[in-house]
């Protein structure tokens, strides 16, 4: 069996102690003797990782420079370093006749090849190694720290030690299950399990002793992780500069990995830009569960009436948003929600619709060429003919109820505007070869071109332009001839 002294630094009282008592166990030792005879010798066969070097007379030349090589690592490297010789150093002993030694050969050979190593733990995550660390608690904490930062001290501890009580007991205490769903309240969350998405493995390895990570350099090296290719395709509106900004790489590096490309090279929608991205080794798998109360938005609904006018709608009932409670299960990788699976979800408050009705009513601009009285009451106060010396080409209508004016019958509006002695002046035309004027309004309701329907308000009663007192002045023309009202009102 090979034996291996592994050297660990110790307080400098005890260092010379364990290195004096211990040292002979670094090798295998084999013996092989001649017949018991007078004037044989032992010679000492050494071999190095199972190759043959040499004869030595003395164990003590192989434990001297195994000695000085501890030594002088010992002091190199910090107390917390366990030191071995990285290679396999065999003796074998043999009684012969008249033994010749090589030595100064073997010593040379093992000064020359001898190193000084670490004991370390390899951890190992899916195909990747991570690293070298001192001890397995080492690793461990390493492994521990990284899932802290994504998941509080607190809640990890007691989750490693729900775990820890189930392997310990195979079926899990009281205290240690997860809480029923009816246990969590609203805007409540559980972790229930914290796991990562490759598999960890550690194994005992001889290194360099420069390559011994700290648990902080091993985080670290956890985050970075690999640096992977990426490619980007290249989206609508995207230019150089805002692709390099979403992976955190300014616009020269950028073009760095894509030598093709300048700065003033034009990007086409669809095309694939490399990029890099920091893929960590492995990733922090956070299996919790959530109850939310989430509003439920409410619809519009629209209804269609003939009994408004086209463009006209009127809200027919108010819409109110509704309430329900979503119980939640999700997978959380780095952070970030990979998976969520509605698990229950109850409503509390249903929604109500917004109805909304829109016309369809359509205003025809014909007219039926049957007037109607274009004021609310009102009477004839002057009517068509000779006055003061002049013909008056319509009737005046005064006193009314109020002072609304209303379209005679269907029709467009061909003038809304002033017009000298008429003032406020409004002409309709009926599409029928009929006309109507009406004037010295206060005020005008319509514009031109526009539709309107008999009855409806088209401005307001007053006394602009040439009058003597607030009243309608209203003409009639049929195919271009003036016409009197009254024989056409009904």
């Amino acid at each position: 069996m090979l034996f291996r002294k592994n050297k660990t630094k110790t307080t400098s009282m005890f260092k010379r102690i364990a290195l004096a008592t211990s040292i002979g166990l670094l090798f295998t030792y084999g013996t092989v003797f001649a017949e018991d005879s007078d004037g044989v010798e032992i010679v000492h066969h050494v071999y190095l990782d199972g190759e043959y070097i040499g004869k030595i007379s003395d164990p003590n030349i192989v434990e001297d420079i195994v000695e000085d090589k501890l030594t002088t690592g010992d002091e190199s490297y910090s107390d917390d370093i366990t030191l071995t010789i990285g290679e396999e150093v065999s003796l074998v002993s043999e009684k012969v006749f008249n033994p010749n030694f090589n030595n100064t050969d073997v010593a040379n050979e093992l000064e020359d090849q001898l190193s000084i190593k670490a004991e370390s733990i390899e951890l190992t995550i899916g195909d990747n190694v991570v690293g070298y660390f001192n001890d397995e608690e080492t690793a461990n904490q390493v492994i521990h720290n990284y899932k802290t930062k994504y998941v509080d001290e607190d809640i990890l501890e007691k989750i490693e030690e729900s775990k820890q009580s189930v392997t310990e007991s195979d079926e899990p205490g009281v205290a240690d299950k997860p809480k029923e769903m009816s246990d969590i309240a609203i805007g409540e969350s559980i972790i229930l399990d914290v796991t990562l998405s490759e598999e960890v493995s550690l194994s005992k390895e001889k290194i360099d002793p420069e390559e011994i990570l700290s648990v902080k350099q091993g985080v670290k090296l956890l985050e970075k992780g690999t640096l992977a290719e990426k490619k980007h395709e290249v989206q609508e509106g995207e230019v150089l500069g805002k692709i390099a900004s979403n992976y955190n790489l300014t616009t020269k590096k950028l073009l760095e990995l894509n030598p093709e490309l300048d700065e003033d090279s034009v990007i086409q929608i669809g095309q694939e830009i490399n990029v890099t991205d920091l893929k960590p080794f492995v990733d922090v798998v956070v299996l919790k569960q959530e109850k939310k109360e989430e509003t439920m938005k409410h619809e519009t609904e629209i209804v269609k009436s003939d009994e408004l006018y086209k463009g006209e709608e009127t809200v027919r009932q108010k819409g109110s948003d509704g309430k329900k409670e979503v119980h939640y299960a999700l997978e959380i990788r780095n952070g970030k929600t990979s998976d969520r699976e509605i698990l229950d979800e109850k409503v509390t408050k249903d929604p109500v619709n917004k109805v909304i009705v829109k016309g369809t009513k359509v205003i025809p601009s014909r007219g039926t060429g049957v007037l109607s009285w274009p004021t609310v009451g009102g009477y004839v106060s002057s009517h068509v003919g000779q006055r003061w010396g002049r013909m008056h080409k319509g009737i005046d209508i005064a006193r009314p109820s109020n002072r609304s004016i209303l379209a005679a019958d269907n029709g467009v509006v061909v003038e809304a505007g002033y017009s000298s002695g008429f003032g406020n002046k409004i002409v309709i035309n009926h599409n029928n070869g009929m006309k109507t004027i009406y004037a010295h309004l206060s005020s005008i309701d319509v514009n031109v071109g526009q539709t309107v329907e008999k009855g409806k308000k088209i401005g307001v009663m007053g006394s602009t332009g040439n009058s003597t007192g607030v009243h309608l002045h209203f003409e009639v023309y049929q195919d271009g001839v003036l016409q009197n009202p009254l024989d056409h009102l009904n």
